[in-house]
């Protein structure tokens, strides 16, 4: 997610020139030269006059279950049949979608809606469009589905992602004479072998929560979802992994009180040295931005920590270091951000990821400890947190009027007031977060559904930026703008759709309105849920599920800039046309191979969303 092509293309340099080589060695008989065998990746939109598009990995028995028609052809009645397991359950007529341009210019779009049909079974929807006819890719219909069906190998990513490197143990501190242990952890992405408890820093409101987010899910499903886990046969593999990432996070909490923020090489740069440091920019420069705020992966660190010495108390077991260890790191490293946070971020002052962050910190610091201070602080960052809400729902980034998007956790406002809710024991302030979360979600369906969306794609607000601040207009869009603080950075938002779908459901479910139309959801919001996951999983225009081992069709493997393409690991995915400022459009793989790491490269909150979400909707029960 973070590799930049000039900084990895010359890591891979070997390992390239060394599958060239085999690859000549196999095609002597053709007399084709490593050079010419080899081919540049590009992915366009299916050229097929009609598709089918549905998601391919799994769906909810009792859910929305929806396939999207494409159909470039001449006006007809169209018409759809369900199968199971090869056989005819279900015929009717496609229904028509408002019409919609921006994608593919021509098409017309319909839908087939079978949320009705509650069988387990293999699904398939087959439709005819006059002489034409088209076949879904099929997908399994069952309980707790993505997470019966995933559960293992998204764990297994994490597994596969460690970072087993001895020469971590003893880094040098940029611009000191210092030398510290950061042994373990997970590499970022594909292609990075750095380590990150958040990046992008430098340009205040796109800091993702990395790592630390990855171990606090990891521990919060092992103790809080340890019916479900266990249920699978995965507690055992959840406990292990959400250990091995709160040993982590202590190794990498400084006597001081502070996290290091990042263990960066400059994306594998032949001659950089690999040191705990803050980097900016496109070039990757070394800056001493390395001690993490609460927005830059340290209150996702403290509310891990916390997390995982009640784990740690529940199962009887740890890692290398103990429960009691894990509870005396998260309320250390709170009491130091609680006093120099705004120290901590690029610009010296708090924003909205400040607030959620902390928030979910002080949550589990109440849930792990009981004290009073915790929910007393807790009160005043939901307070702060709330005071950037708007009158419509939608909430403001900074002091201004610089709306809040994020293309990795956008859903995290809401996820954490419902964890506020849950620990506030005065109803009228329990009220006003629920009255915040009830006007957060039904923004996000408002915007969602304020065009012609035929996908439910997650739409967003947002500036672009004028000498490198966010200025101008709010606008509106499908994907977030390529010309943003970051000055370079724009990719696929699978995390950011995962989260959402977390935050509907979550959130959906604390509000008193409740459903039956899935997940405890009424039918828009069940909706919504369903169609940020079906995307990433293949019911998107590419027909591409995003997540590696599962689904009739993956991303391309290109090393030359997206690295390593492991199982249970999902693509950045999506995004905006290239070339357009304000992310409209639609592009994935578009060549060349140098850039694919915008689209194609698996990084670490895409599957720690997913699996988060996957447990969101799932039940305890076995099935």
């Amino acid at each position: 997610m973070t590799l930049l092509p000039h900084s990895r293309k010359t890591a891979v340099q070997a390992m390239a020139a060394l599958a060239m080589t085999l690859s000549s060695l196999l095609q002597v008989a053709c007399a084709a030269s490593a050079e010419e065998s080899k081919t540049t990746v590009s992915v366009s939109l299916p050229k097929q006059p009609l598709l089918v598009q549905l998601n391919q990995v799994a769906l909810e028995r009792r859910g929305p279950k929806l396939a999207v028609v494409e159909y470039a052809g001449e006006a007809g009645q169209g018409s759809y049949t369900v199968l199971r397991d090869g056989k005819p359950i279900q015929h009717g007529d496609l229904r028509p979608l408002q019409p919609f341009a921006e994608w593919s210019p021509g098409k017309r779009y319909f839908s087939v809606d079978f949320s009705d049909v509650e069988q387990v079974g293999q699904y398939e929807v087959e439709v005819r469009i006059g002489q034409q006819r088209a076949v879904s890719a099929a997908v399994p219909v069952r309980d707790n589905a993505v997470f019966a069906t995933t559960g293992a190998q998204l764990l297994g990513y994490f597994k596969r992602s460690r970072h087993t490197d001895d020469a971590d143990r003893d880094l040098p501190i940029f611009q000191t004479s210092r030398r510290v242990n950061a042994w373990g952890g997970w590499q970022d992405a594909g292609g990075d072998k750095g380590k990150y408890l958040s990046h992008l820093g430098y340009a205040n409101y796109f800091n993702p929560q990395q790592a630390s987010m990855a171990a606090w899910v990891l521990a919060y499903g092992a103790h809080a979802r340890q019916a479900l886990f266990a249920a699978h046969g995965l507690q055992t593999q959840v406990e292990d992994e959400a250990f091995w990432g709160a040993d982590y996070l202590h190794r990498t909490l400084d006597a001081e009180g502070y996290f290091y923020t990042t263990v960066f090489d400059q994306w594998g740069t032949p001659g950089a040295k690999r040191m705990v440091t803050g980097y900016e920019g496109a070039a990757g420069t070394y800056t001493t931005l390395y001690r993490s705020a609460f927005r830059a992966g340290g209150g996702m660190a403290i509310a891990a920590l916390a997390r995982a010495s009640m784990l740690a108390r529940q199962s009887g077991r740890h890692g290398e270091f103990d429960g009691v260890q894990y509870l005396a790191d998260a309320e250390r490293a709170y009491a130091h951000l609680r006093k120099f946070n705004p120290q901590y971020g690029a610009d010296g002052k708090e924003n909205i990821i400040d607030d959620y962050t902390a928030l979910m910190a002080l949550v589990e610091l109440h849930n792990a400890t009981g004290q009073s201070r915790y929910l007393d602080d807790a009160r005043e960052r939901a307070a702060s947190l709330m005071a950037r809400q708007q009158a419509d729902g939608g909430f403001i980034s900074d002091g201004g009027r610089r709306p809040y998007y994020h293309a990795a956790e956008a859903g995290l406002p809401v996820i954490s007031l419902s964890a506020y809710v849950d620990i506030e024991p005065e109803q009228g302030r329990r009220q006003r977060a629920l009255d915040a979360i009830g006007s957060a979600l039904k923004h996000e369906l408002t915007i969602t559904n304020a065009v012609a969306n035929p996908y439910g794609y997650a739409r967003q607000r947002f500036q672009l930026t004028q000498d490198g601040k966010a200025a101008g207009d709010v606008l509106e869009g499908f994907f977030i703008p390529h010309r943003n603080e970051t000055g370079y950075w724009w990719q696929g938002e699978s995390a950011r759709l995962a989260s959402l779908s977390a935050a509907m459901v979550i959130g959906g479910r604390k509000l008193a309105d409740h459903g039956a139309a899935g997940y405890g959801l009424p039918s828009d919001r069940a909706g919504y849920a369903q169609s940020q996951l079906d995307w990433t999983l293949g019911r998107n225009p590419y027909g591409i599920s995003m997540l590696y081992g599962f689904g009739r069709k993956n991303p391309p493997t290109v090393p030359e800039s997206a690295g390593e393409m492991f199982v249970g690991g999902i693509s950045n995915g999506i995004t905006g046309a290239v070339g357009s400022d304000t992310g409209a459009g639609i592009s994935f793989a578009p060549g060349p191979d140098s850039e694919q790491w915008r689209w194609v490269e698996q990084w670490i909150p895409h599957t720690t969303w997913m699996l988060f979400a996957a447990m969101t909707m799932a039940t305890d029960e076995a099935r």
